[in-house]
């Protein structure tokens, strides 16, 4: 009986010491936490080389403010001062929803103290700066054939008006070689820009002798020059050009040739002014050319000289492992219409969106014939596609 116990013992023994030696084995080899000690380094994970970067700027550009004394005239308030907020309400939440936004000044801001003045030498308020400013504009073109109208006065009185306005640049009209040479680059979002201006002439009246930085007339050698000292420091050239015949919706062939010119030398977008009309929107390569915005505001008469155009599109930057890409995407174009019903507060520009048979009889058959200007050579131009509610979603 007690060899029985003894071996029954034995077999408990063996069995308990082999349901533990596994675990006596996994307790021993098991990894244990630590505390990092000061001698040792966790090991950290290599950083991402180069991340992806990129970077969006919208610009929406519009036609010539060519204030007439009607238009003009249009803003003079009871209290003897000039404010032009209302011909402008109907596209101000369109321009303000863009980064960048462009005019031509047509006609120059010397002022009231100047006495204001009509066709064919002009003068305006330049409340009409403050306007088109709180629309959201922030490039201004200064070099017109009308630039120097009023002489140089008018031109030291505009020049000083803009210096004094903040978030705005200008190019194309300067008060001293040294104000033609200040940097015509700027940023935003992350896009750096540069802007220039020049226009064909100035309607016979010459320019003083050594004082060629009043207004900047294209020359071929001079605008090489301008190009390149900006060319490789911006990731965008922009140049308007005054150019072109008035009053004719097909480009001439200097047009092409001159904007054939400025491609060649790396410019990026191209807009173009004068003829108070209208013109295609092409490219040339990856160059944007708006041939003509014509008219935004003017009190000219006849359908073709109250149609402008507000040509946008998107400027897009992608860098990665060092290398920089740059397009431009969304080139579109929407036709304007300035109305005027010969009363008080008569001049508003309308999109045509936002037209009814009431404003402008036929308004969708005439906004067809010219949309078919905008793209009949380029069939990449989206054309006529706003609409109240993209406004609103912009």
């Amino acid at each position: 009986m007690k060899q029985r116990k003894r071996n029954i013992l034995i077999i408990i023994s063996l069995a308990i010491l082999l349901i533990c030696i596994p675990g006596f084995f996994y307790l021993g080899n098991r990894e244990i936490e630590h505390p990092t000690s000061d001698l040792e380094t966790p090991q950290e994970q290599a950083p991402q080389e180069n991340p992806k970067k990129e970077f969006d700027v919208s610009l929406v550009m519009v036609g010539d403010a060519l204030y007439h004394s009607g238009v003009y005239n249009d803003g003079l308030q009871s209290d003897g001062t000039y404010n032009y907020d209302s011909q402008l309400a109907d596209v101000a939440p369109i321009i303000k929803n863009y980064d960048l936004a462009y005019y031509n000044q047509e006609t120059i801001l010397g002022g009231t103290e100047l006495g204001l003045s009509n066709y064919p030498r002009f003068n305006s308020p330049q409340e009409v700066g403050d306007a088109f400013l709180k629309a959201g504009f922030n490039l201004v073109s200064l070099a017109t054939n009308h630039t120097m109208d009023r002489g140089e006065k008018a031109i030291l009185n505009s020049v000083n008006y803009w210096r004094n306005k903040e978030n705005v640049l200008t190019a194309g009209s300067y008060d001293s070689f040294e104000d033609r040479a200040r940097s015509h680059i700027s940023e935003k979002n992350g896009i750096t820009y540069a802007f220039l201006s020049y226009t064909y002439g100035t309607n016979g009246i010459p320019v003083p002798e050594g004082k060629e930085y009043l207004v900047n007339l294209f020359d071929k050698e001079t605008v090489k020059k301008d190009i390149e000292e900006v060319r490789n420091k911006v990731d965008i050239v922009m140049v308007a050009m005054h150019w072109g015949v008035e009053y004719t919706h097909t480009p001439t062939k200097e047009q092409r040739d001159q904007a054939q010119f400025l491609a060649d030398l790396g410019v990026d977008i191209i807009i173009g002014s004068h003829p108070h009309v209208i013109e295609p929107i092409e490219h040339i390569g990856k160059t944007v050319v708006i041939y003509s915005l014509g008219n935004f505001i003017s009190g000219q008469d006849g359908l073709m000289k109250r149609i402008g155009l507000l040509a946008s599109l998107d400027i897009h930057k992608v860098v990665e492992n060092d290398t920089t890409t740059i397009s431009i995407d969304n080139v579109r174009g929407d036709l304007l219409y300035t109305y005027h019903n010969g009363g008080y507060r008569k001049f508003r520009v309308i999109p045509f969106y936002k037209l009814t048979n009431d404003i402008l009889p036929n308004y969708k058959s005439i906004q067809e014939e010219y949309e078919a200007i905008l793209n009949k050579n380029d069939d990449t131009i989206k054309v006529g596609t706003r609409t109240l509610e993209e406004e609103a979603s912009i």
